[in-house]
């Protein structure tokens, strides 16, 4: 009987992490896992250096990356939707140009969102907000709470309605990616791509459905069936969802160490199991797709 377990959701001091993917890499040989998969957030520089304490270690190492994205549910409502990309070609030059760009529009966009914030008036600067989110990407919710915690609005939802909302005096566009485009850009870097914990994103059944069809149409892979905070009911939802689109499941723990400390690597909250047979089957389609495109 195969007993031996995985992870293949992990996050190192490369994104938000708080151990380094060397640490990660050795956390995971003393919780006796087998594999785990490195995915830190619109970024592969943290892979490298997993692979050489990997390899050391005599544990498997899946180079990954999780992409953050935007998605159009309606007119009027979006959503971050998080891809995780496995089997990743962290060489890729479009990845890495495509991450690069994520990261540095994300480091402007607050920059200037700050300094917007100090016309208005406000005591805020980029120093004292990371300071207080520190290994944190910084997001307008981030700015939002430091706005209320220094008493300068009287609601979180002022500093979006008055100041940092869409179309407010602060607020500052963003580079956007659609979920479709991200797993067709993890499709090109050699990767297969997986939809993060979909439950969390407390999605209409009918809107789920929809970006799932999408996500299928861009390459889609496999969702996140097993997570730290799914239930038992959660994750047979999740495992129907996928035999019902005809895709795998992956999973994962979404370990950041100290940043969520109620998450362990391997078993989440206590009770989470994702068995090695998971990446046997997302090794058997990795094989597949690479013959498919060699007969093209």
């Amino acid at each position: 009987m195969d007993n031996r377990k995985i992870d293949l959701h992990v996050h190192s001091t490369e994104s938000d992490g708080t151990f380094t993917p060397e640490e990660v890499v050795a956390l995971a040989k003393e919780s006796h896992l087998s594999a785990i998969a490195l995915t830190d957030h619109d970024t592969v520089s943290g892979v490298e250096k997993a692979q050489k304490a990997a390899k050391q270690l005599e544990l498997e190492l899946i180079p990954g990356v999780e992409l953050s994205t935007e998605y159009q549910v309606s007119e009027k409502e979006t959503k971050e939707i998080h891809i995780v990309g496995l089997f990743i070609d962290t060489k890729n030059k479009e990845l890495l140009q495509k991450t690069a760009e994520f990261r540095d529009c994300r480091d402007r966009r607050n920059e200037i969102m700050v300094k917007r914030l100090q016309q208005e008036g406000f005591a805020i600067t980029m120093e004292a907000l990371t300071a207080e989110n520190p290994d944190s990407v910084i997001t307008r919710a981030n700015i939002a709470r430091f706005l209320y915690n220094h008493g300068c609005i009287k609601s979180i939802k002022e500093a979006f309605d008055r100041y940092i909302g869409d179309g407010c005096p602060c607020y500052v566009g963003r580079f956007k990616i659609s979920p479709a485009q991200a797993a067709e850009l993890i499709g090109r870097a050699g990767g297969i791509s997986v939809l993060a914990h979909p439950l969390l994103y407390h999605l209409a059944p009918a809107d789920l459905n929809r970006l799932i069809c999408e996500l299928k149409a861009a390459g889609l892979a496999a969702i996140e069936a097993v997570y730290s905070t799914y239930s038992t009911a959660d994750e047979q939802l999740v495992k129907k969802m996928a035999i019902e689109n005809n895709l795998l499941i992956s999973g994962g723990s979404d370990f950041h160490g100290t940043n969520k400390p109620d998450i362990r690597l391997g078993v989440g909250k206590g009770h989470m199991y994702l068995p090695y047979s998971v990446l046997d089957s997302l090794k058997d389609y990795m094989t597949a797709k690479n013959k498919s495109n060699q007969a093209k």
